[in-house]
């Protein structure tokens, strides 16, 4: 292969259309835009959403529900990330430290996903009703 013989694939280009350039091709006079109003005129178009003046369907609509802004501060770590980190006791700093929680976490809970064998004892950590009777079955505790 040469520089000089490289194309691009068959179809893949293809001539952009001109407009306006006569009966002849089909695209004349008003170049495929239709007859008068706003759409057929050169910078005449309107917003996203915009419904000729009639109240938009997005303000028709009652608002609904919120996030809260605290969520971010919040995380979640599975049973199967606390048998992998492999600590008899197991806190905040910690797992930030492992890198299981963001450095803005300021509220953690372990949720039952996965299995756990090795007894954890959680420090300032919540934990499901599941995930609590999964760390004590393996002699564990939740404090």
């Amino acid at each position: 292969m040469q520089l000089n013989g490289i194309k691009p694939a068959a179809g893949a280009k293809h001539a952009k259309r001109r407009v306006g350039r006569g009966i002849g091709s089909g695209l004349g006079k008003t170049a495929g835009r239709g007859h008068k109003g706003q759409k057929s005129r050169s910078g005449g178009y309107h917003k996203v959403g915009f419904e000729g003046g009639q109240m938009p369907l997005q303000r028709r609509l009652p608002k609904r529900g919120f996030k809260s802004h605290l969520l971010q501060f919040n995380a979640e770590v599975s049973l199967t990330s606390l048998e992998l980190l492999g600590a008899a006791e197991v806190d905040l700093l910690s797992l930030k430290q492992a890198g299981l929680v963001g450095q803005m976490i300021k509220v953690v809970k372990v949720i039952k996903t996965g299995e756990i064998k090795i007894a954890v004892k959680l420090n300032g950590i919540g934990a499901t009703a599941g995930a609590k009777a999964a760390i004590e079955a393996a002699g564990g505790s939740v404090a």
